[in-house]
Parts: structure tokens; C-alpha cells; sequence
């Protein structure tokens, strides 16, 4: 994924696309060039945090927020038959390739989706919040998402190689 800033005088739609883009590259970018094992390689104790484990929840995260609210689609967990969300952050067995795989196809159907929708004030039923919200906040949220664990993946690599930088 490349990984390009956001347009400076885009409008919002425009904005937001590029905004949740960019924090998917960053994600990609910070596991680049590392092996599967410093990949699955965990944070500190108690935590078993690790980048493979964040790609993979993103992935779910994707799936959960655009296929599943948004689109309406009736889809199993990626990780989980229990439909456990943290499932995903377990990547002690898990693949560079798999996690990938899994993430960047989720990521494409995300962006289909998003872009198949009529406008931002789209309305779709969230069900954890049992109330409807916008395709805006939908993609708000998961800026969010990337954006907080964009900052765990700071520490992670800089654990495992020193690298730092966003």
C-alpha cells in the first residue's frame, strides 16, 4: 500500500477515504520488512499484543464495520467460530501471509462498499449500540481504530528493531 497524506483541500468524502487510507498504510508499513516470528513477537508481559495479532484484528474490524453493518452482510469471524473479536490479537500460530491475505481483502471489500454507498448520510443499524449511525461515523470510527493501534504498532516495531517514525 502506498502511503500518501490526506488531500489539504479535498471535501469530505475525499478526506475521509484518504485519512482511513493512509492509517492502513501506516499499519502495513510498520510490520514491512519484518520476519513471521518478530511479527507475532508479543509486546510485555501480561500483554500478548503483537503487529500480526493488530493486522489481523483490523481485518476483523474491517469486516465487522463495512461488510457486516454496512452491507448487511450475514459473515462468520475471520478468527473466531464464537464470534470473539479478540481472538484475532492470538497470532501465535498465525502467517505474515494469512494475517495479509485476510487484512487486504477486507480492505478491498471495504472500499467497494464504501464507495458503492450514495453519500456519507447513509443510515445503517448498529447493533451493538442498538441505533442507527452514519456511513460518516462508520469511517470516523475506524480512522479512530487505526489511529489508536497505529500507536501501539509504534512501540511494537520500535521493541523489535529500534525502527521509530511516522
Amino acid at each position: 500500500m502506498e502511503r500518501t497524506g490526506p488531500p489539504l483541500t479535498g471535501d469530505e468524502r475525499e478526506t475521509l477515504r484518504a485519512f482511513l487510507d493512509y492509517h492502513r498504510a501506516t499499519l502495513a508499513w510498520k510490520c514491512e520488512g519484518l520476519t513471521d516470528e518478530e511479527l507475532r513477537r508479543p509486546s510485555m508481559p501480561p500483554s500478548g499484543l503483537s503487529l500480526l495479532g493488530l493486522v489481523r484484528h483490523m481485518g476483523e474490524v474491517e469486516r465487522q464495520w463495512f461488510r457486516r453493518t454496512v452491507n448487511g452482510e450475514d459473515l462468520p469471524h475471520l478468527w473466531s467460530d464464537t464470534h470473539d473479536f479478540q481472538a484475532a490479537y492470538d497470532a501465535s500460530g498465525a502467517t505474515r501471509e494469512e494475517a495479509f491475505t485476510a487484512w487486504e481483502a477486507e480492505v478491498a471489500h471495504a472500499r467497494r462498499i464504501e464507495a458503492a454507498a450514495e453519500s456519507l448520510d447513509v443510515r445503517v443499524y448498529v447493533a451493538r449500540w442498538k441505533e442507527e449511525a452514519s456511513l460518516r461515523l462508520v469511517m470516523l470510527h475506524l480512522i479512530h481504530e487505526y489511529a489508536r493501534h497505529n500507536g501501539h504498532a509504534d512501540f511494537l516495531r520500535e521493541a523489535i528493531d529500534g525502527a521509530t517514525g511516522a
